[in-house]
């Protein structure tokens, strides 16, 4: 056999199909490199010129990887690939032992194209993270991939964040993870939900009693109220494997944080809390300092950017890093940064106690004032979208994947 470019252009002749230029390069780069080699495809990227990939380009990869034993990562985000796409990588599914990352974010892939996929994973043993972030494959689509959880036994990571599911299948997630036991991560982030009795968070609060596998649960815009976080943190008093919980673009106030502080008093697991886009307020940032305070909490990192916290929750979580040295990535910015704020956090970044790379803000004076700015660090800014230059998985704008081990493969570079 020749090389992966030989193959590539072979199969394009055999097929009569046109080369894509852009996949070429690509596989020209990953000539006389050894070890396990990630394919970089992303639609996105704007340091080079792109001709995106489509069903057609599907069709050639999935032919040119079926034998190919050195290619283990697969990233085709923000690419035209469509359910017929998806059939065709189904069908590479099926066939390669050795691919055990893909990422199809933010093509157009729908229901049937997630069924096609699910069924591959049914008799796949080798994919360990599977991302589809943005593909509407709706509540059906996601139903297969729930389906495919009860047969499936290696696959670790699981994305359909903003994919349109819906109630029925959210509750299916949660019941089929009561009896899953290889899953690490699963994000089911902006479902459509219809429903102001939280449903979902009662099925996924007697999921986390049951299950003690699971490393992250992302849970962002689902609307859920304090009465959800209620449910969810008396699971998570005997729930002693999570360690990343993700309830940022909810609606959250101290109530629900104060549920969180209890947790974090008592169950020293939990080591990133992201509370994003909620509305805490000063009273749930003093419950969560009071919890930080304390040496039985072993949180590392806490996400509260726009929470409407002003000077007396931004200050005391301050205090509480000084008493505990275990916090070391906070996120601040968007809250009601005033003077003795300002002051509080230019005096943990001078002092050590706070890295620059591990906050969103920086320190500046006007006139003798110190000031706070805000720097694109997070834990999760590259979320949606590849950087125009420097490292894609920076630590600094992504610190959630640094601080976790559930991250298989960086989407940056071509050999992992």
């Amino acid at each position: 056999m020749g090389s992966i470019t030989d193959v590539y252009s072979s199969v394009c002749k055999e097929l009569k199909l046109r080369t894509n230029r852009y996949i070429l390069e690509v596989l020209q780069e990953t000539e006389g490199k050894t070890g396990d080699i990630t394919l970089k495809l992303t639609g996105n990227d704007r340091l080079r010129k792109v001709e995106q990939v489509t069903n057609k380009d599907a069709l050639a990869l999935s032919r040119t990887l079926r034998d190919n034993d050195s290619v283990t990562g697969l990233d085709l985000r923000y690419n035209c690939i469509t359910d017929e796409g998806a059939g065709h990588l189904a069908d590479l599914l099926k066939e390669n032992v050795c691919l055990r990352f893909l990422d199809l974010t933010c093509n157009d892939i729908q229901t049937d194209g997630a069924e096609y996929i699910a069924k591959s994973l049914t008799s796949n043993d080798a994919l360990l993270s599977l991302r589809l972030t943005g593909n509407k494959i709706g509540n059906g689509g996601a139903m297969h991939f729930a389906s495919m959880l009860q047969v499936n036994s290696t696959l670790q990571e699981l994305d359909v964040a903003d994919s349109d599911l819906g109630t029925q299948s959210v509750i299916a997630f949660a019941i089929v993870l009561n009896n899953n036991k290889s899953l690490r991560s699963v994000n089911i982030s902006r479902p459509l939900l219809f429903s102001h009795q939280e449903e979902t968070a009662v099925h996924l609060s007697g999921m986390l009693v049951v299950n003690q596998c699971l490393r992250e649960l992302h849970l962002g815009k689902m609307g859920m109220t304090d009465y959800g976080v209620e449910r969810l943190t008396d699971a998570l008093r005997t729930n002693y494997t999570l360690k990343y919980l993700d309830l940022r673009c909810n609606r959250v106030t101290r109530d629900g944080a104060r549920c969180l502080a209890k947790v974090l008093k008592n169950n020293g697991t939990l080591e990133i809390l992201d509370l994003a886009s909620n509305r805490i307020e000063d009273d749930g940032a003093l419950y969560l300092s009071q919890a930080i305070a304390l040496p039985t909490c072993n949180l590392k990192a806490l996400s509260i950017p726009n929470n409407n916290i002003a000077t007396v929750g931004l200050v005391s979580l301050s205090r509480a890093m000084q008493a505990n040295n275990t916090l070391t990535h906070i996120y601040i910015w968007g809250n009601r940064l005033e003077e003795p704020v300002c002051q509080a956090f230019s005096d943990l970044l001078s002092s050590g106690r706070l890295s620059s790379e591990q906050t969103d803000v920086c320190v500046y004076e006007v006139d003798g004032c110190v000031c706070l700015a805000e720097v694109f660090h997070g834990l999760k800014r590259h979320y949606y979208w590849t950087p125009s230059y420097g490292q894609d998985v920076n630590p600094a704008s992504n610190a959630a994947v640094a601080l976790t081990n559930t991250q298989l493969y960086p989407n940056s570079s071509h050999t992992p």
